[in-house]
Order: structure tokens, then C-alpha cells, then sequence
């Protein structure tokens, strides 16, 4: 892949569905689907928002080990992302990622305290496209 940062951005620009992973107190994967992030910074980091009482916020507060998959169905190609998962909580980034609308989840607003982001940072991945896969490090 000639400009990793270009085709995974451009592919996760475009994906419906985030699917994200935590490792929970049996060390087993646990995955869900998401909305895709809020904000990207390359593709080092990527911004979610959850709720602060759901059980993915007490698993990567235990262990931040993580993983995120994006996807295009049309082309048949994905890419999972390795790294880790940080829960914020500081009112910045919360300020950072927040829409109108986001208080039909979060009644209370941008200070609602079951708000937070989840700020993943990716290390290396896998890309898959056009029947072969290529691990790539994230700088």
C-alpha cells in the first residue's frame, strides 16, 4: 500500500459502522457496532463518543488493549486497526466531539455526567482488499 494514512482515512470516512473491541475480565474479545467516529486525526487517532456507564467504558478503563474494524461492503475490503482505547471525561474533549442532537442520548447535555469519548490510538493494522491482506505500522 503506497499511502496507508490516505486509503484507511478515505476508508473510514466512508464507513456506516464502526465495529469496536475490548478485551473483557476473562481476557476474551467483546466487539460492537458503533456510529463511525466523530473526529480523526490521520490515523493515529479516532474519536468515539459513549455513554460513561456502559460496559465498554469499564473494560478499557481496565485494560485499554483495543481494536477497530472499518469496512466497505461494496468492495469487499476492511481494515482493522490495533492500539488502545483511552475513556475522557475532561470537559475539552467532551466540548470537542459534541453535535446538536447529541442530547437524545445524552439528556443532560455536554456536561451530562453519562457522557464521555473514547479516544483510540492506533499502533499497526491490517488492510484487506482485492483477495490479499498487508500489515502496515501507523506512525
Amino acid at each position: 500500500m503506497r499511502d496507508a494514512s490516505n486509503t484507511i482515512g478515505n476508508l473510514i470516512d466512508k464507513a456506516g459502522v464502526s465495529i469496536i473491541s475490548s478485551v473483557d475480565e476473562d481476557g476474551f474479545p467483546n466487539s460492537k457496532a458503533m456510529l463511525p467516529p466523530r473526529k480523526r486525526e490521520g490515523i493515529k487517532h479516532l474519536f468515539f463518543t459513549t455513554n460513561t456507564s456502559s460496559m465498554r467504558v469499564k473494560q478499557y478503563t481496565k485494560n485499554p488493549k483495543a481494536c477497530v474494524y472499518f469496512f466497505d461492503k461494496r468492495f469487499f475490503r476492511g481494515v482493522m486497526l490495533r492500539g488502545t482505547m483511552k475513556v475522557l471525561r475532561d470537559s475539552a474533549s467532551r466540548q470537542s466531539i459534541w453535535k446538536d442532537g447529541d442530547e437524545l442520548y445524552y439528556p443532560k447535555g455536554v456536561t451530562d455526567p453519562d457522557y464521555c469519548v473514547l479516544r483510540f490510538t492506533a499502533q499497526n493494522g491490517r488492510y484487506y482488499s482485492n483477495f490479499k491482506s498487508e500489515n502496515f505500522a501507523v506512525d
